[in-house]
């Protein structure tokens, strides 16, 4: 879950108004301040028609509970008389949008909202994430400026923040349960915007470093529920995508991984392309393969982000959570979906996390019983799909 206070303050409150000493900005929701006095102040959701707060103040600064977007009316009484109406307008004003950090997948899936809350709000948007992130982003989006997180955005009119929230923070940060809906779906609903999958666009070479017909796969992520924990899965699509003519690209970060009493690392028969490489090059290689195996994580965001073909093996998530793709492997005679069960508490900060079965037999029994004739046949369906030829075995 995202910790708001790693990536995003919004600061004090410093735009003036036409009252003398009244300060007024939508920095993480309404914020009104008034020196001492005799003042009353009103926040109203005008598409809602709700008074969402009205009452007298004096020395003091008065936020909305609620911090997502909301076109607020702003109402300042001051001595009896009414000297402020301000509705909320985004307009030529500097906004901000904060992401949070250490995380990839999630930001590919939620920056095409923020472009589209720039482009119809008409506002200077500035969004602070990863600079690495930031850098794969920039040149397909000159309109919006891409800052480090902790930088400060001048004269800033609003601000809104973005994550997947706690249930106990979720009626503050976002209307909407991530859980419920998915990880996308809650972005829109925190900025104001229709449900709609937007895919952000990425720009990649013309001409690939590999010559040969080729899938990437990627087999670790930060979470062992992530993990397809069949032992023998990955050699084993391996071995079929080379049968059929291809080579296998591993292109994960790290070449091995400890996950319990097994080793992870770079399936039999697959090609190393592991490492800490830019993600330039990431989206470089998998956007000339012809398609791309992967886990809910990053890199299947990336690819998807690349406009490449996915294969998501998956079981503690549901197929909503993600992005849409034909080719999501998920056996539901298993247990499934604990990630989006509003019953379970899912920790992150445990690595084995398996909230219904962790302890048993059971455990992990999502992909571990999820079997590679499965995957296969998603290969096939793709491949079928998308007219890709059956070539001479890969030695």
């Amino acid at each position: 879950m995202s910790s708001l206070s790693d990536f995003f303050s919004p600061g004090p409150v410093i735009r003036s108004t036409e009252l003398p000493g009244v300060k007024l900005d939508f920095n993480f929701g309404a914020r009104l301040l008034v020196p001492e006095g005799d003042y009353h102040v009103r926040f109203t959701d005008l598409d809602t028609l709700n008074v969402l707060f009205d009452a007298d103040i004096s020395d003091v600064t008065a936020t909305s509970i609620a911090k997502y977007y909301i076109r607020f009316r702003v109402e300042v009484w001051k001595d009896g008389e009414r000297r402020i109406v301000h509705d909320l307008a985004l307009s030529g004003k500097n906004v901000h949008i904060a992401f949070p950090t250490g995380t990839l997948g999630d930001i590919l899936a939620w920056f095409p909202h923020a472009a589209v809350f720039q482009e119809k709000h008409s506002c200077d948007l500035y969004c602070s994430m990863q600079p690495e992130i930031g850098e794969i982003l920039r040149p397909s989006y000159p309109k919006i400026r891409f800052i480090a997180p902790g930088d400060t955005v001048p004269d800033c009119y609003a601000s809104y923040a973005l994550g997947l929230f706690s249930p106990s923070d979720r009626p503050v940060l976002c209307p909407v349960d991530h859980r419920t809906v998915g990880l996308w779906r809650c972005i829109p609903a925190i900025l104001g915007l229709e449900w709609e999958e937007r895919r952000p666009v990425l720009s990649h070479s013309e001409k690939p470093a590999v010559s040969d017909p080729y899938v990437c796969i990627a087999v670790k992520s930060t979470a062992c529920a992530k993990f397809w924990n069949n032992p023998y899965g990955w050699d084993e699509v391996t071995a079929y995508l080379k049968k059929k003519g291809y080579r296998v690209l591993c292109i994960d970060r790290d070449r091995s991984m400890d996950v319990g009493e097994r080793t992870v690392s770079v399936p039999e028969g697959a090609e190393d392309f592991t490492g800490a490489l830019p993600l330039q090059e990431r989206i470089d290689l998998i956007s000339h393969g012809d398609f791309f195996i992967g886990l809910s994580s990053g890199l299947s965001w990336l690819a998807w982000a690349a406009g490449v073909p996915v294969v998501m093996i998956s079981g503690f998530t549901l197929p909503f959570n993600e992005f849409h793709t034909p080719y999501r492997v998920i056996n539901y005679h298993l247990c499934n979906g604990c990630w989006n069960d509003l019953s379970l508490r899912f920790d992150l900060k445990d690595f084995y996390a398996c909230p219904r079965h962790k302890g048993t037999e059971r455990a992990h029994e999502c992909t571990r019983f999820l079997t590679s004739g499965q995957v296969c046949r998603a290969i096939d369906r793709l491949m079928e799909d998308h007219r890709l030829p059956h070539r001479h075995p890969v030695s």
